[in-house]
């Protein structure tokens, strides 16, 4: 079985004009990803408007991309829902058209307790053969994967991954602490700063518009260890990352694609396209790391 590693993008879903799913731009945007050495796809997650998909929907994209990539990396499936049963049909549709993994967020609603979380993770585990990467996002999910919860749930079959999304690197050594091998753990949201507390991977924004830099990033500082040259590169990188966080993630990201000639489209409603307000800062970061001479190229 494939040992996950390396910088993962959480990809955006192309739309065409008229906001219907564009298996053309994900095609063209998936390649773009891989040709320029990103070492993992995350589809259908929370950059990916999951949550604004239809069942029908949310397959097309996960087929083009994983058809697309074409075994050149993995591709792990977005498959959180608020209900058990629901996440475990989203399992088994990731299954049916070739994912490596799943994603899998907390239900984001109930705000379930450790017990609640424990079994409906050991039934997910139980219906499906394919690796899991829990997700904790406290601000989205509403609850809170600790790292005792985490390492209870390393217990069961499969769950072997977290990307873990809070802004305490510390959480980074504690799971490591107390999971030991069980668990390899995803930044979700600090990747140089994760990588130096033993993270083996990065769920990232950003490497949806700088994927070599962001893949690079990884290798420098987890492979290498030549720390100066990794914060060198990162230093440049932090007005992309600023600028796809909060609640920009996915408008500024589609935006600088756009700029870049790799169109995927506005958002869903009720996220509306980047504010005119932003575009300044936009444009700001993309020129601090030679994106607008690829725009303009």
């Amino acid at each position: 079985m494939t040992q996950f590693r390396g910088t993962y993008s959480v990809m955006v879903t192309a739309y065409d004009d008229a906001g219907n799913f564009d298996p053309a731009r994900m095609a063209r945007y998936t390649d773009w990803q891989v040709t320029e050495g990103i070492h993992g796809l995350i589809p259908l997650g929370s950059t990916g408007e999951f949550l604004s998909l239809s069942r029908a929907e949310r397959e097309a994209v996960a087929r083009c991309v994983v058809d697309t990539v074409a075994g050149r990396v993995p591709v792990l499936l977005g498959a959180g829902a608020e209900s058990t049963e629901e996440v475990i049909e989203n399992c088994r549709m990731a299954e049916a058209v070739g994912a490596d993994g799943v994603m899998i967020i907390p239900p984001f609603y109930s705000t379930p307790t450790e017990e609640e979380l424990y079994r409906h993770y050991a039934r997910i585990s139980e219906a499906t053969d394919l690796p899991i990467m829990l997700y904790n996002n406290p601000a989205t999910a509403n609850v809170d994967l600790t790292a005792p919860i985490v390492a209870r749930l390393s217990t069961l079959e499969g769950v072997d991954y977290i990307k873990e999304s809070t802004m305490d690197v510390t959480r980074v050594r504690d799971i490591l602490d107390l999971c030991g091998d069980r668990m390899t753990v995803f930044g979700g949201i600090m990747g140089f700063e994760s990588f130096v507390n033993g993270a083996e991977g990065w769920v990232a924004v950003g490497s949806n518009i700088l994927p070599r830099d962001c893949a690079r990033l990884f290798t420098l500082t987890a492979d290498a260890q030549d720390y100066d040259a990794a914060r060198a590169l990162y230093a440049r990188m932090l007005p992309v990352i600023r600028l796809v966080g909060g609640h920009r993630y996915v408008s500024a990201t589609k935006k600088a694609l756009e700029l870049m000639g790799l169109p995927t489209g506005d958002p869903r409603s009720p996220r509306l396209p980047l504010p005119e307000a932003d575009m300044p800062e936009l444009l700001a970061a993309m020129k601090a790391t030679d994106l607008l001479e690829l725009a303009e190229a």
